[in-house]
């Protein structure tokens, strides 16, 4: 039976670093955030969501992905509406993933918040990645071109490095490459040696 391990860390802390580690050794990895992003552009997904939402956040028969955010970011109650229309699709997307990759002994699940939306408890193993905040935040502001409040903003609305870890298997620290990898292979021996 393949088994699944979480892959998981906040926003900047270096998640797609590990998952590439992961793909070139050989493992299957799922990013659920490209995914999920896929299945947002399904006709259904639309339909469901201009339902819910309405039709300013639709444009040119797409998801405004700018509206439907100023929308959810500042409302926990309608980012959950959100989540229970996205989540079921992504599961299921995955758990048919995982079907076609049953032949490796475990694959890697990617995913932002996992133990915020609650599939953590679908894991064998969880790996959280960690890093500084400040290490967090001037990474998302070179990537995204965000401002630093905007990522303090992010930050916030995530489970906290401590809270993650309480719940993980393994914790990658990922502040300096040529360490990360190091803590990366411990981990993937570990994982190796799982019955």
């Amino acid at each position: 039976m393949t088994k699944i391990i979480g892959l998981t860390g906040g926003i900047g802390s270096g998640k797609t670093t590990i998952a590439k580690l992961f793909e070139a050794e050989g493992i299957p990895v799922y990013i659920a955030d490209t995914e999920a992003k896929k299945i947002m552009k399904l006709p259904e997904t639309i339909q469901k969501i201009s339902e819910v939402f309405g039709e300013n956040v639709i444009k040119n028969h797409h998801i405004d992905s700018k509206a439907l955010s100023s929308i959810v970011f500042n409302d926990p109650e309608k980012l959950k509406i959100l989540n229970s229309i996205v989540h079921p699709l992504v599961k299921k997307h995955f758990n048919d993933w995982v079907k076609e990759n049953n032949q490796f002994p475990f694959v890697i699940k990617e995913a932002a918040i996992l133990f915020e939306s609650g599939s953590y408890v679908y894991c064998d193993k969880i790996i959280t990645v960690i890093a500084s905040e400040e290490t967090r935040i001037m990474r998302v502001v070179q990537r995204d071109n965000a401002s630093r409040q905007e990522v303090l903003d992010r930050i916030k609305n995530q489970w906290s490095d401590s809270q993650k870890i309480s719940k993980s298997d393994y914790v990658i620290e990922n502040e300096n490459l040529e360490e990360t990898k190091i803590q990366f292979l411990e981990t993937l021996k570990k994982l190796k040696n799982l019955h």
